[in-house]
């Protein structure tokens, strides 16, 4: 994969507000699925579908705890390009 189709990849992958909300919330560390549709106020099964898409361009990454699924951001640049883009806080 050429380095503007990953950068693609990431872009698209942050081009939606629910997306944007779970990796501002993983931004102060690491989460488990169940914190992140209770804090955000999601169905879980809407979270898990934003999380695989996060997952699957490298932006998180995840481990398994028990039953519990933790997730923490693999890739920082997004919280940068998220920064840069927001008029709040990350």
């Amino acid at each position: 994969m050429s380095d503007c189709e990953k950068v693609a990849e990431i872009l698209k992958a942050l081009g939606h507000p629910t997306r944007v909300k779970i990796i501002k919330y993983l931004a102060d560390g690491e989460k488990c699925v169940k914190e992140i549709w209770q804090e955000l106020e999601i169905p879980q099964p809407t979270v898990s579908q934003h999380i695989n898409i996060l997952k699957n361009a490298g932006i998180i990454s995840y481990k398994k705890d028990g039953v519990k699924t933790c997730y923490k951001i693999e890739d920082p640049r997004v919280i940068d390009i998220i920064k840069l883009l927001s008029e709040e806080e990350v």
